[in-house]
């Protein structure tokens, strides 16, 4: 995280101008290359999205049989 001096506070990537300046004060805190440095997901998070996107498909096909079999 860029921290700005001169504001005492910390910077997300997104937040900062292009150039890398403290949206505030205008003062460089981080070059170019910094700034477009964008974390990928972790791991478990992807892990966790399949399992919801399965246990939700599983609890669809659920419903669609328990209406199959009330018709």
């Amino acid at each position: 995280m860029p921290w700005c001096e001169t504001c005492s506070r910390y910077w997300t990537p997104s937040s900062m101008g292009s150039g890398g300046e403290c949206p505030t004060c205008g003062g460089v805190i981080a070059d170019g290359a910094v700034v477009d440095d964008v974390p990928a997901a972790p791991w478990h998070f992807k892990l966790l999205l399949v399992a919801v996107v399965l246990y939700l498909a599983f609890r669809a096909w659920q419903g669609i049989e328990w209406l199959a079999a009330r018709f």
